[in-house]
């Protein structure tokens, strides 16, 4: 029987939840909660286990989207999937946000741009197996051009549209622009089986967040 895996994505206003088997998603749910997913998370999980007649039991490994995002959406989710892995004695696995937009990419560079407010951005470069060519970053989408690693490279994000008039005058004039989509869920339930059949899953207190950018209430503090 090939695995179950159940996936969930709160980092950003749009999230979603998946539940994959063998890597295929049986069914995929997008969930729009501006005020955050606290209040709605488990009566959403609740129904789409129950629409395709599944138990918590039943999943082989948890899977949430680990940032960056929104640090309270963020949490949410991953204490979310901590707790059920718990309950249910399950292994769990946390993908970057940006790790699974680079696979609706077809390029073998994948360029994925995330907003980060304040003038800035989240980006990285994986490769078309999914493995980081350039890490994880956050600075001015300028600047963050003038790091990435030289030949053909396809931008991957949720809208390039803000981004699109600075290609002008670079290298990458005319670069392809591919648009994934709000709901990652399946995604990073897709990257989280991998995972587990290459033994890397983990015990859900292995598991962190990837913010890549400290928190507010951190920046504040050092400043102060």
């Amino acid at each position: 029987m090939t695995e179950l895996i159940l996936a969930v994505d709160t980092t950003h206003e749009f999230g979603s939840l998946a539940l994959l088997r063998g890597g295929e998603a049986l069914e995929e749910m997008l969930m729009h909660s501006p005020e955050g997913f606290g209040q709605i998370l488990f009566a959403r999980l609740a129904e789409l286990l129950a629409r395709q007649a599944c138990q918590t039991a039943e999943v082989d490994c948890f899977a949430a989207a680990s940032g960056p995002g929104s640090f309270t959406g963020v949490r949410i989710g991953l204490a979310a999937v901590k707790g059920l892995a718990e309950a249910t004695g399950k292994p769990v696995v946390a993908v970057s946000n940006l790790a699974a937009m680079a696979t609706f990419g077809s390029a073998a560079m994948r360029a994925v741009v995330l907003d980060a407010r304040r003038g800035e951005v989240y980006g990285a470069v994986y490769d078309a197996r999914g493995a980081a060519v350039a890490p994880e970053t956050v600075m001015p989408f300028t600047a963050w051009l003038g790091t990435l690693p030289d030949g053909e490279i396809e931008f991957v994000s949720l809208d390039f549209s803000p981004f699109a008039a600075a290609l002008a005058g670079t290298r990458f004039a005319g670069a392809a622009v591919t648009t994934a989509p709000r709901a990652l869920a399946a995604a990073v339930g897709r990257i989280a089986g991998e995972r587990l059949r290459a033994g890397k899953a983990a015990d859900p207190a292995g598991i962190d967040a990837n913010y890549v950018r400290r928190s507010d209430a951190e920046l504040f503090w050092k400043e102060w």
